[in-house]
């Protein structure tokens, strides 16, 4: 059997309506061999076609990609030790990257504040400065600023590793697209989905387990309490790695995910040396393990139920819910927000004066906005 055709087999093995990760691998250890599994399983259900399999590996080679299965000594060590590891991962770029260590995982939510950007952002500057990898999943907000960071770092080369939760030639969310260039060009990209697969909601906490499984520590920034980074950070827990959260203001809903783990015993983190010190064995943490508040059965519901707009849409024309959206109980500079923003100073002035008006922001000195107390815990 050639590796096209071991490739191919697997391909039309895990695309089988109602096989993931877990059924593929206990159908292969039944059966004794994927080709077997294939077999058997054809006769109980519709596979994919050879055609379907062979046109599927055009497509990732005329996209530069690569399909290497969990048998290949490429394929992260770490990920290959999971029950739902993934029987084939697609992957672009840097391949030297998937068992890099140490590699820190840096998770938040989308809807960040412009400081915890820009904490998210100079934190993976500053790991990726001193060798340590960065890995995220390539969403808005959090991920998006501590992909940046990496990738500024040594004289903006820095590695870092993208886990996709489309196909790997689908760029997600769309104004992304250069941040997702760039990782394919000096980082590496990653996937379990085949070519052209959409954004679909389960996709997403799926992705995470591959974010905590390739990486020695998890980094929470801002997150809700019912954040998916929180459900990263217990299956990185899970698995024995170091949680790591930074803390924030108590009225700050975003805040609420970090600071539940420092009260269950997660590692403080205000700057990279913080982990670094850690990483490093100049100190020695504590055992932490996170109460199980989530429950993350990943594979259990069928994709066609699930809510497809896994992201908050991007903002086309930013009026005041969307100003709020980047402030906190902490000033942000007005230059800053008209940065983020896209607006210009006129209008970005005229939507201050009106939430000023409606009692959801306050003035500090040095030309700086927060939020009012009483909007602190709805910002989500």
């Amino acid at each position: 059997m050639t590796a096209d055709d071991d490739i191919s087999a697997r391909l039309r093995l895990i695309n089988t309506e109602g096989i993931g990760p877990i059924g593929f691998k206990r159908l292969t250890e039944r059966f004794g061999s994927v080709d077997e599994a294939l077999r058997e399983t054809a006769n109980k259900k519709t596979i994919p076609s050879s055609l379907w399999a062979k046109e599927e590996l055009e497509r990732v080679r005329r996209f530069g990609a690569l399909i290497i299965s969990a048998d290949d000594p490429r394929y992260p060590q770490k990920l290959r030790e999971r029950d739902d590891a993934p029987p084939l991962l697609y992957v672009k770029g840097n391949l030297e990257l998937l068992n890099h260590r140490p590699a820190v995982a840096v998770v938040g939510t989308r809807n960040a504040t412009i400081i915890g950007r820009k904490l998210a952002s100079q934190i993976s500057f500053e790991l990726t400065e001193n060798d340590v990898l960065i890995v995220s999943g390539m969403a808005r907000g959090i991920d998006t600023a501590a992909h940046r960071g990496a990738m500024y770092a040594k004289r903006q080369q820095g590695p870092t590793i993208a886990v996709m939760g489309t196909g790997i030639d689908q760029i997600y969310p769309s104004e992304n697209e250069k941040l997702y260039q760039q990782i394919g060009e000096q980082g590496l990209l990653i996937s379990e989905y085949p070519m052209t697969t959409s954004a679909q909601s389960g996709h997403f906490p799926r992705r995470n387990r591959i974010v905590a499984a390739l990486s020695e520590a998890v980094l929470v920034a801002e997150a809700t309490e019912k954040s998916g980074s929180l459900i990263t950070a217990q299956m990185a827990a899970d698995q024995g790695r170091l949680i790591f959260a930074i803390p924030g203001s108590p009225g700050e809903a975003r805040s609420q995910g970090p600071n539940r783990l420092l009260r269950q015993g997660a590692l403080w983190a205000e700057n990279a040396a913080d982990i670094l010190d850690i990483l490093n064995n100049k100190i020695k943490p504590k055992p932490f393990k996170p109460s199980a508040t989530n429950e993350y059965d990943l594979f259990i519901k069928p994709l066609d139920i699930l809510q497809k707009t896994a992201d908050i849409p991007p903002v086309k024309n930013c009026d005041k819910n969307s100003i709020l959206a980047y402030l906190s109980a902490e000033g942000v500079d007005t230059d800053e927000l008209i940065r983020c923003s896209g607006l210009d100073a006129p209008r970005l002035a005229m939507l201050l004066i009106e939430l000023e008006m409606e009692d959801k922001i306050i003035r500090l000195p040095g030309n700086k906005i927060a939020l009012t107390g009483k909007n602190m815990k709805v910002r989500r």
